[in-house]
């Protein structure tokens, strides 16, 4: 692997504007109503153009019942309404020292520094607000959401700066409540219309992340993209590997020449996989995987143009 795949710069998350601006990630189209925002978005609120009758929910708007409906059905219906605004949005890049590995072309953690940007760019270009935050062993750190080009720059830069401080040699320890700390964060922040993407491994998901991505995707819009690498699920059929945690843990030899060793760990990788993906079901939010082997760019693309997802309508 080249030195290029291990690490990526504040200039090369830069470069990815242009990369970003093909992609189909915002899905609005241009405003042609003398209303609030300059684009069209799945908004909940008190605008003109009628959308759906829905269950009334806690915090809704008591003026949006439908007091006809709510008489004929005995329970709490509210009716929605389109309301053109402006949104912002919140990307969760993860930087942890799990992140670090890659088989082919790059590291994980390279990739969802990657895929982060492209999201980014894509938003800021659509007109939204955008920020996040950066979280790994070194702690976290957060850009609150802008519309303006400095703010996509230095979200790039704390990224590159967490990406910089990964090494296998590191002595720090792994933190497996990382995770559902900063989407714990994240929750308390996007009460509302916000669009929010998870870009991780998911090393450490518990019932908790669950719970807190289910409260998070029912008033946001929520993606997660799930980075991968293929090694595990094409393991060679010769040799063995030494595996260890950070610093100076334990370490434990595979041998991938027998059989038996091989297919437990595809089998704890395809289960882990399956898992995760079960969440899109569940929970209604796109899991899409992207892999570390592969040009980032491409994927994302052909993702979001393959995906189901489209602005969840409440």
């Amino acid at each position: 692997m080249s030195d290029a795949g291990v690490y990526v710069s504040t200039d090369e998350l830069v470069a990815l504007e242009a990369r970003a601006r093909d992609l189909s990630f915002v899905q609005k189209a241009r405003s042609h109503q003398q209303l609030a925002g300059r684009m069209q978005s799945a908004m909940r609120g008190r605008g003109l153009i009628f959308e759906e009758l829905r269950d009334y929910l806690p915090g809704d708007d008591i003026r949006s019942i439908d007091w006809r409906v709510t008489a004929r059905t005995s329970r709490p219906v509210v009716r929605v309404y389109s309301e053109e605004k402006e949104r912002p949005a919140l990307i969760i890049v993860d930087q942890r020292i799990n992140m670090f590995f890659g088989s082919r072309r790059s590291m994980k953690s390279v990739t969802a520094a990657e895929a982060a940007m492209l999201c980014a760019w894509r938003i800021l270009g659509s007109g939204d607000r955008v920020g996040g935050f950066v979280f790994g062993e070194s702690g976290t750190s957060e850009v609150k959401p802008h519309r303006s080009r400095n703010a996509v720059i230095a979200f790039a830069e704390k990224i590159a700066r967490q990406n910089a401080s990964l090494r296998a040699d590191s002595k720090s320890e792994p933190d497996p409540q990382a995770l559902d700390m900063v989407l714990s964060a994240v929750a308390n922040i996007a009460h509302h219309d916000h669009l929010v993407v998870v870009v991780s491994d998911f090393d450490g998901h518990t019932a908790t992340t669950r719970d807190i991505l289910l409260r998070l995707s029912s008033r946001n819009d929520v993606i997660c993209l799930l980075v991968y690498d293929p090694f595990l699920l094409d393991l060679p059929t010769s040799g063995d590997i030494v595996v260890s945690g950070s610093g100076s843990g334990p370490q434990a030899e595979l041998a991938l020449r027998t059989a038996s060793v091989r297919s437990s760990i595809e089998a704890f990788a395809r289960n882990r996989g399956r898992e995760l993906r079960a969440w899109q079901r569940q929970l209604g939010l796109p899991m899409l995987p992207i892999s570390a082997a592969e040009e980032t760019a491409p994927q994302l693309r052909r993702l979001l143009e393959q995906s189901a997802w489209r602005q969840r309508r409440r």
